[in-house]
């Protein structure tokens, strides 16, 4: 078993250099802005991106803080397994509207989070609750666990529903709900 192990590290030449070099480019922040970087929808409707060292045919667009600063801190990864970070637009108004525009759409699609504006009803059956709401995309229902984390407060009454399938649903601000609909979120709140 020793010599198997000995033989694969052979096998495997350790580049210390090159190590050295992967992880100074990993803790090195890249801005990228309209002067060094220019994105484009490609024909499948992704986005690809043009910085003066290189082309990628296409990338990821990740929000750092989405919940708290959606147009601030974006970044931009390649668009495999590793995700590996190209660089950090600090806001996207540092580039141009077009390209904005064309973010903000990806934005939107990765961070799909339908807005409850009202609470039908809320069953809690062996440890989970049964949702039944009405969002900005119509009526849906769905299922979230009791204990944890599946509604977390952000800030005095805005709320953040995650069911179990991990999709996210934002109450914006659980006051205005009428009285009986708060009342339904009574488990949570």
């Amino acid at each position: 078993m020793e010599q198997e192990r000995m033989n694969l590290l052979d096998l495997q030449e350790f580049d210390e250099e090159a190590m050295i070099r992967e992880s100074e480019e990993l803790l090195t922040i890249r801005v990228l802005n309209d002067k060094n970087a220019t994105f484009k929808r490609t024909e499948g409707g992704f986005v690809a991106l043009a910085t003066q060292e290189k082309e990628y045919d296409r990338v990821g667009i990740y929000l750092t803080f989405p919940l708290t600063c959606p147009e601030e801190f974006i970044s931009i990864r390649e668009a495999d397994e590793k995700a590996k970070e190209i660089g950090m637009i600090e806001k996207l108004s540092d580039l141009a509207k077009d390209q904005q525009e064309m973010l903000r759409e990806q934005i939107r699609l990765r961070y799909f989070m339908p807005v409850i504006e009202k609470v039908l009803d809320v069953k809690e059956e062996y440890g989970y609750a049964y949702w039944h709401v009405e969002t900005g995309f119509g009526v849906c229902r769905f299922t979230t666990q009791i204990s944890g984390d599946a509604v977390v407060t952000l800030g005095e009454s805005r709320l953040l529903v995650t069911d179990i399938d991990g999709n996210r649903y934002e109450i914006p601000d659980f006051t205005k709900l009428g009285i009986g609909e708060r009342k339904k979120l009574d488990l949570f709140i």
